[in-house]
């Protein structure tokens, strides 16, 4: 019997819908305290199939039972079974979503879930809603609001800032955005004006803002001092900046971030990197203009001690670079081929046993002197994937020179 219950439990037909109610058991209602049978799907069962659960139903009485005995991180639909609404509103005063638009951020907050104290929010897109939406209702029960979105918007004005002014009793707030900005960057001046000014109560504010804006009419470039400056107000926080101008982009960047920082993955890194730690950083990328030297890519290896993945958009020569024990994923598809070069050589590279390269072929072409180079060979060994645009004829020499990797034809 146990045999059969293990292996029911572990199909994929059974545990992508899943439903722990008292009809679906036999002997009655399972949720009891001194269930066994409870006891064994919480103990055992749903922290070995948590990331294969798609959809679980639930009732009240072992729901928070069932809910927090493990993570769910691919749970997508939740059934609350035999729960009035009122109930259902009241109890969700604690909520972490992942949605893919900013009009389902609205949806969320227009009254519905007014109990709503805490709410954690990571979404894909911030764009204007195409249709009208309540989205002046005050959410005074709101204490905490983590918003984090990757890609960039330019409705920082427009949505953003009249969604915190609904907040009046927020205490706690975590931005991260990446904001166009028209005339000038956002910087603590804006922070003050915008949502301090607004959110009395509010004590934690933790941040991670890069705002771009393009040059073409700038009058006053301003400068990374001048930045620093406006966050002379912020008594209790550590505020980091770090500002570039690109002339051949025609743009300028201003990345402002209270440290320590706490995101996982940290991107544009310019020249200009003010230094630190970042222990919660797996993902890392560079760009520049200007040709990364030497004592960067030290700086770099000491700030970021775990990264896993490192992308490097420079198409200026260069200089070396150092160990990156823990990297499994390295982006030199729009690198110049120097850094190639750089990042194969044994004796300017230490890499790890196995990682996944993304460069452009011609440039592994010629950097390992059309796969004869002995310098190059060793890092070459450690790549799990290689992709070969399809006319080009597939040699021995190749899969000699990769011996332990996939090679795939484009």
């Amino acid at each position: 019997v146990n045999k059969r219950f293990n292996k029911l439990v572990r199909d994929s037909i059974f545990t992508n819908r899943l439903t722990m109610t008292k009809y679906y058991f036999y002997g009655g209602p399972f949720p009891q305290p001194n269930n066994p049978i409870l006891d064994r799907y919480c103990s055992e069962v749903l922290p070995s199939i948590h990331d294969k659960i798609k959809w679980l139903n639930v009732e009240p009485s072992a729901m928070e039972r069932i809910l927090l005995c493990t993570n769910y991180p691919n749970l997508y639909g939740l059934g609350l079974y035999t729960i009035k609404k009122e109930t259902a509103v009241r109890i969700f005063t604690e909520l972490h979503v992942s949605l893919e638009s900013f009009i389902d951020c609205l949806y969320l907050l227009d009254g519905r879930f007014d109990s709503l104290q805490r709410l954690s929010v990571n979404i894909n897109r911030i764009l204007s809603p195409e249709r009208i939406i309540d989205n002046k209702k005050q959410l005074r029960n709101l204490k905490l609001f983590s918003f984090h979105c990757k890609q960039d918007t330019d409705k920082y004005n427009e949505l953003i800032v009249p969604l915190l002014h609904r907040m009046s009793n927020l205490e706690e707030l975590d931005l991260h955005l990446v904001v166009y900005c028209e005339k000038r960057f956002i910087d603590g001046y804006d922070l003050t004006y915008n949502i301090m000014n607004n959110l009395l109560r509010l004590n934690k504010f933790i941040f991670n803002i890069r705002s771009r804006l393009p040059l073409n009419d700038q009058i006053y470039l301003s400068s990374n001092e001048d930045c620093q400056l406006s966050f002379n107000g912020f008594k209790n926080n550590k505020i980091i900046s770090c500002v570039d101008h690109f002339s051949n982009r025609q743009q300028g960047q201003c990345h402002i971030y209270s440290y320590p920082y706490q995101a996982t993955w940290y991107g544009s890194i310019t020249s200009n990197f003010p230094d630190g730690l970042f222990k919660c950083v797996h993902k890392v990328s560079l760009y520049d203009e200007r040709p990364f030297e030497y004592e960067f890519f030290l700086k770099i290896a000491k700030s970021f001690p775990f990264r896993r993945k490192l992308t490097v958009n420079n198409d200026n020569r260069h200089l070396s670079i150092m160990q990156y024990s823990y990297l499994t994923h390295l982006d030199l598809d729009f690198a110049h081929e120097d850094y190639v070069e750089q990042f194969l050589l044994d004796t300017k590279t230490c890499l790890p046993t196995r990682f996944k390269l993304e460069v452009d072929y011609q440039s592994i072409d010629k950097v390992t002197h059309n796969f004869t180079r002995d310098a190059t060979r060793i890092n070459c060994t450690k790549l799990i994937f290689l992709y070969v645009p399809s006319e080009i004829p597939f040699r021995q020499q190749l899969k000699d020179y990769f011996p332990h990797t996939i090679i795939y034809s484009l």
